[in-house]
């Protein structure tokens, strides 16, 4: 009853999984190799993953910047960091990804994603949350991760501010 979704993060790992391991696998334990999460970052790896022609092999993107087109291309959705402040907009999205909204509901989420690209991913996602919960303990991280200076939290905040961006109920 195993189900394994392999996760592919060169950039990490230093080791990428090969569409040709994956072929391997998937015909070695069908049964037990569900999927993939992508986070190569690479849009055209995430689209071979989709094209493999594996049976119930379910493909995630590491991020909502690529959610539509992989939606559009027969994927199962995303597994993004950023959905841990943004999980209503992502979600609306994947379930309407068929409207004629969804071009312009895939820029909103880009440009979330830009904006808490511009600092080290997951102390902006803590510091983000802090300041909605009004809580500075959220801000806390563990080595190796360095929790953001006053300077940079101020301009995520200002950022935040200027661009409308909240949390979906948290602090509002």
């Amino acid at each position: 009853d195993l189900r394994i979704y392999l996760y592919h993060i060169p950039p990490i790992s230093q080791v990428p999984i090969g569409l040709e391991l994956i072929d391997r696998l998937v015909k070695e334990y069908p049964d037990n190799i569900a999927g993939i999460k992508d986070s190569s970052g690479d849009w055209e790896n995430t689209r071979a993953l989709n094209e493999g022609g594996w049976d119930d092999f379910r493909v995630f993107c590491g991020s909502e910047s690529f959610l539509l087109q992989n939606m559009q291309h027969g994927g199962a959705g995303c597994i993004s960091a950023t959905a841990n402040v943004n999980p209503r907009a992502i979600r609306a999205l994947y379930d309407n990804w068929e409207s004629s909204d969804a071009l312009q509901a895939q820029e909103d989420l880009n440009a979330v994603r830009t904006l808490f690209q511009r600092y080290p991913m997951i102390p902006a996602l803590k510091a983000a949350t802090a300041y909605f919960a009004k809580d500075d303990d959220w801000r806390r991280v563990r080595p190796p991760i360095v929790e953001m200076d006053s300077q940079q939290r101020e301009q995520l905040e200002e950022q935040m501010r200027s661009t409308g961006f909240s949390m979906g109920g948290l602090g509002d």
